[in-house]
């Protein structure tokens, strides 16, 4: 499959470019600049495809359905947690143009250090790469009118704190169990929550990561876990 053939799909037959800038943002971003050379022959298929140490580069049409609930505009500040190669971070830096700003959150040194090489066909990008801690999000560079995770929270108590990272009227799209949680943020009290089944990713590791894998024995992480709907 050709990058033309991967639009086509997406427009099309998983139709998740029913935001224009979506589809602007996947025809700028190529993905095989953000795969790794024993797979660039796979680079427009829509399933994930491993990149390092375990991890995975997200499904197309995973990420263009995120995108669709996440609803970033120009202008708009955005924390991506897990950003692995950088490949959601740029679709998110095009679609908040240069008044915007994208922090690309990675805890794997490894990783980040790949990112930067990944991004540079697009260092005019906005985007801010971070190496993180085991903090819950980061504070610094908070608030933030959107928030996206591509690796799975382990609760929802969790994913909680990251709510008042954000701003009111915020936005915060994160995989928990299978499926994909959308809060938006109303005011420092409330806020509304959508869940939409059928999604696998990689595991969150962070604050709030560790009681959940002592419940579920020795907490190894599994390889290759993405999201097949």
């Amino acid at each position: 499959m050709e990058k033309d053939d991967l639009i086509q799909h997406l427009e099309n037959e998983t139709q998740v470019f029913k935001n224009k800038a979506i589809k602007d943002a996947f025809l700028a971003i190529d993905r095989k600049d953000f795969v790794e050379p024993d797979y660039e022959v796979e680079a427009y298929e829509d399933y994930a495809l491993p990149t390092l140490e375990g991890e995975t580069l997200t499904k197309p049409t995973t990420i263009g359905y995120m995108l669709e609930l996440l609803d970033a505009k120009p202008g708009h500040t955005i924390l991506d947690i897990g950003s692995g190669t950088g490949y959601m971070a740029a679709l998110l830096a095009h679609m908040v143009g240069n008044d915007g700003k994208v922090i690309a959150l990675e805890i794997n040194p490894n990783i980040l250090e790949a990112s930067k090489k990944y991004l540079q066909k697009y260092k005019d990008l906005p985007i801010e790469l971070v190496q993180a801690d085991k903090e819950t999000g980061y504070y610094r560079g908070a608030p933030y009118d959107r928030i996206v995770a591509g690796v799975e929270f382990p609760n929802k108590e969790t994913a909680m704190e990251l709510m008042i990272q954000l701003v009111h009227g915020g936005i915060m799209v994160i995989p928990i169990g299978n499926k994909l949680i959308q809060y938006e943020r109303v005011d420092d009290e409330d806020f509304l929550e959508s869940e939409f089944d059928g999604f696998m990713f990689d595991e969150y590791i962070g604050k709030g990561a560790e009681s959940v894998e002592e419940e579920e024995g020795d907490g190894d992480r599994e390889e290759l876990i993405d999201d097949e709907e």
